[in-house]
């Protein structure tokens, strides 16, 4: 089980780590860290929140509903993070995330905006970039990314797009890393009104900060306990 002094010692390390990274950049920039709470109870969330933090994210419709009602008494930030199946958009609207950053098509946005319309609902996202080209992520095609941005932003008014998200590259090699995060800070900086570039978790948050990343999802890092140290 985590402990308040887990929690809060997995925190304080977590943000001395991001605040060295996020001065390296800009003295100005801030990075909002979303916890990845989907293997972990709503006991260890509850810590890790009274520890300060105050951002979580589900990557299961189901998970993310569960986590809500249990902790319906904390005012948490909820995160949609998974990959989001259509025949689950019913459920995600009505759990009302703050952010899901899983819009991975134009098919999919158009689908979720016409269920949001038909409850009346808005829904904030991030176009997902699969700036890897790796078969098994989820995401739009770099090259089509902003041109798929601009269509969502006229045609699906029940949307609003908060800014891009992307999974860094599956590699040990740092350079093919970097050139996933640098390809998707340079969509975010031609996507019209974009405010979130959400990219980088625990193993390589650092270098998704160095390449423009200002909201990171970090799970193992919030949540390890003493036989994880």
């Amino acid at each position: 089980m985590l402990t308040k002094e887990n929690a809060i010692q997995n925190l304080d390390e977590l943000i001395k780590r991001v605040e060295f990274a996020r001065l390296q950049v800009s003295g100005h920039k801030i990075v909002q860290i979303v916890g990845v709470s989907k293997y972990n109870t709503s006991e260890d969330v509850t810590c890790v929140y009274n520890a300060g933090q105050r951002a979580f994210g589900e990557n299961k419709v189901q998970d993310l509903k569960s986590k809500q009602d249990e902790l319906n008494d904390l005012p948490i930030s909820w995160h949609f993070i998974g990959t989001l199946q259509k025949n689950k958009i019913n459920n995600l609207i009505d759990a009302n995330p703050t952010l899901t950053h899983s819009l991975d098509s134009l098919d999919l946005a158009m689908e979720l905006d016409k269920k949001l319309a038909q409850k009346n609902k808005t829904m904030n996202c991030l176009l997902q970039i699969n700036s890897s080209y790796e078969d098994s992520k989820s995401g739009v095609d770099p090259k089509d990314a902003v041109e798929i941005y601009k269509t969502i932003q006229k045609e699906c008014s029940n949307i609003t797009l908060k800014g891009v998200m992307t999974i860094g590259a599956n590699s040990e090699n740092k350079n093919e890393i970097m050139k996933s995060f640098t390809l998707t800070k340079e969509i975010f900086d031609q996507c019209p009104d974009a405010t979130i570039c959400s990219m980088g978790m625990s193993g390589d948050f650092e270098l998704a900060i160095a390449c423009g990343s200002n909201m990171i999802r970090v799970g193992s890092g919030l949540f390890k306990k003493n036989e994880d140290l």
